[in-house]
């Protein structure tokens, strides 16, 4: 049994690693400054190709919550991510969504009626504490936008996940199914935006088709499958503190294949960040407390990088834009 469940958690830890190499991915390979292009291509292809082997539409009222939590989980959520990103130094993005998980305690008191223990609360917190040693750094003034993108992105998909929780699934419905829905529905808000805001697609070369794969397969379809898949077998805590794993591993990207450097002070937070994560997987008595909001953390630990070789939707700061990168690290 505890075989199983740690292959279980080795397989939804997954999710957070690759999310880890999101933007070294971007910098290396995508076209710049087209942020609402490269989450559509996240989005959209990976939900369309997960219903095609899912081959199950949603039923009755099923239509209705399909659409809000695509909205949330992804739709609001990939273009607050980026927006906040793109206007924050040195990774706060990343530091305001390692907070979701304690939003998600908030929530879930509210719509779950559920309590969190004061040990989840506490981990938590040093999760939180953890990350931002690895990504901040000294900066200047906080951008307002930014700030509001970050904690709007962490609340839309705290909410998302508070209420896939509360509705779970119907009947004879599994994760893959429930993970393409809310893609393919995430993906179509954020078409129409890209075109009004972006304009036509750009150009494409092989390179970008690569990574532009990569992102679409690899890091969205089967990455927010195993995610999904982890949140309704494991317990709510245990996937919650996976989500510092994607800032961790972006850090180590930048360290072992950028030729970036680690501060002693990073390689602490590293340290605690990692052990938060490994005392949330221990079981706690009675019944778990949250649900996992970690998707916001984890993905907003992709955080951008100093320089800009060859920028990206993702990964490319607008010119006289702050530096925006895990510091020692370019992602």
């Amino acid at each position: 049994m505890a075989t199983n469940r740690f292959a279980l958690t080795a397989l939804t830890a997954l999710a957070p690693v690759s999310w880890g190499s999101t933007y070294a991915v971007a910098t290396e390979f995508l076209p710049a400054d087209r942020p609402l292009f490269t989450a559509a291509l996240r989005a959209l292809p990976a939900g369309l190709l997960l219903l095609a082997l899912a081959r199950v539409l949603p039923r009755g009222v099923w239509w209705g919550r399909a659409a809000v939590l695509g909205a949330l989980n992804i739709g609001a959520f990939f273009p607050l991510l980026f927006l906040s990103a793109y206007r924050l130094p040195g990774g706060m993005a990343a530091v305001v969504g390692s907070v979701g998980p304690l939003f998600v305690a908030g929530l879930s008191v509210l719509l779950l009626g559920d309590r969190p223990t004061l040990r989840t609360l506490l981990t938590g917190v040093a999760a939180a504490l953890g990350v931002s040693l690895v990504v901040l750094k000294a900066a200047g003034a906080l951008d307002p936008v930014g700030v509001l993108a970050a904690l709007a992105s962490t609340a839309s998909m705290s909410a998302g996940t508070v209420l896939t929780k509360r509705w779970g699934r119907p009947d004879g419905v599994g994760p893959l199914a429930l993970t393409a829905w809310q893609l393919t529905a995430g993906g179509l808000l954020i078409v129409p935006a890209a075109l009004v805001v972006e304009g036509a697609p750009p150009a494409l070369d092989g390179r970008a088709v690569g990574g532009y794969l990569y992102l679409a397969l690899a890091n969205t379809a089967v990455a927010y499958w195993l995610w999904f898949r982890g949140i309704g077998r494991l317990t709510a805590t245990q996937v919650t503190f996976l989500g510092p794993l994607s800032p961790l591993t972006a850090a180590v990207i930048g360290w072992a294949a950028l030729g970036q450097t680690l501060t002693p002070l990073q390689l602490a937070g590293m340290g605690l960040a990692f052990g938060a994560t490994v005392l949330g997987q221990l079981r706690t008595r009675g019944p778990a407390t949250t649900v996992i909001a970690a998707t916001s953390a984890a993905e907003a630990g992709d955080v951008r990088p100093a320089t800009r070789p060859r920028g990206s939707a993702e990964a490319s700061p607008r010119k006289g834009s702050p530096d925006l990168t895990v510091p020692g690290s370019r992602r």
